[in-house]
């Protein structure tokens, strides 16, 4: 069963598992695109492809949520406080204002105000989290426990966010804190099994606010992020294409990460 809202699409299925991909979504509205520096028209930081690279966890009978609108408009994996995620580190915040690279996203003087951001959060944050928190709590109330796959990928080099090359495969579980120890373990296990890419568990990439505010092991609400680098799978420079050759080697990966998950249960489950 699917179900749509003016925020995000919601694919509803029969496992314990959802996987968002809160960084995806492209829409800008007009208003705010006319704000907006030219080099902004062309989404650079969006998380591209990945809709389609993860569309194979409908099959497997996961869950599936995506937004419409672009980080650009708020980055829905922040907190509403816009609390930093990474502290002494770079951020970009929960409406961004700069690009990844460090340069400004706004032309002069058009940045959002505080009351801007909280009108955002009603009209977009709060809604998506909605939708994850009721599907969460669908699949708990279903099958005793839930699992959450939060998705994203990212250029590889970004000298304003991070030092050198990131590994292709970032697992974040929150250093441990946001699902099972066996399951971080076993997701462990299946990147060190696949000699195609690089990889590191609890790195740079620890986990963003998702996994940090829905995994709960206690509550059996287990939750992992998944950063990958975009030369993983496509073209890092505009129009950031797609390479279907690199995504062949790269999706049986994540599908393995996936079945994983869904072959796992929580300890007295």
């Amino acid at each position: 069963m699917s179900a749509s809202t003016p925020v995000c699409s919601l694919h509803r299925g029969s496992t314990a598992l959802l996987v968002s991909l809160p960084h995806c979504g492209t829409e800008i509205p007009n208003e705010l695109r006319a704000r907006l520096v030219p080099r902004a028209q062309a989404l650079e930081d969006t998380d591209w492809h990945l809709s389609e690279l993860y569309a194979f966890v409908r099959e497997l009978g996961a869950s599936l949520l995506v937004p419409r609108y672009s980080r650009y408009v708020i980055d829905l994996n922040r907190p509403p406080d816009d609390t930093p995620m990474y502290a002494s580190a770079n951020n970009t915040g929960l409406c961004p204002e700069r690009f990844f690279s460090g340069d400004a996203l706004y032309q002069q003087g058009q940045a959002p105000d505080a009351a801007e951001v909280a009108h955002r959060c009603d009209l977009y944050w709060h809604p998506y989290h909605d939708a994850l928190l009721d599907e969460l709590t669908r699949l708990k109330n279903v099958h005793g426990h839930a699992l959450l796959l939060d998705g994203h990928s990212i250029k590889s080099e970004l000298p304003w966010l991070f030092e050198g090359r990131l590994p292709d495969l970032n697992l974040g579980t929150v250093d441990g804190a946001s699902c099972e120890p066996s399951l971080r373990a076993a997701l462990a296990r299946v990147l060190q099994s696949q000699p195609d890419f690089t990889h590191v568990v609890d790195g740079r990439f620890k986990g963003g606010y998702m996994v940090r505010r829905y995994g709960q092991p206690r509550a059996r609400v287990h939750a992992v992020q998944l950063e990958m680098c975009w030369s993983c799978y496509m073209s890092e420079a505009p129009p950031f294409l797609l390479d279907r050759q690199r995504a062949s080697r790269l999706v049986p990966v994540l599908r393995s990460l996936v079945q994983r998950l869904l072959d796992w249960h929580p300890a007295n489950d």
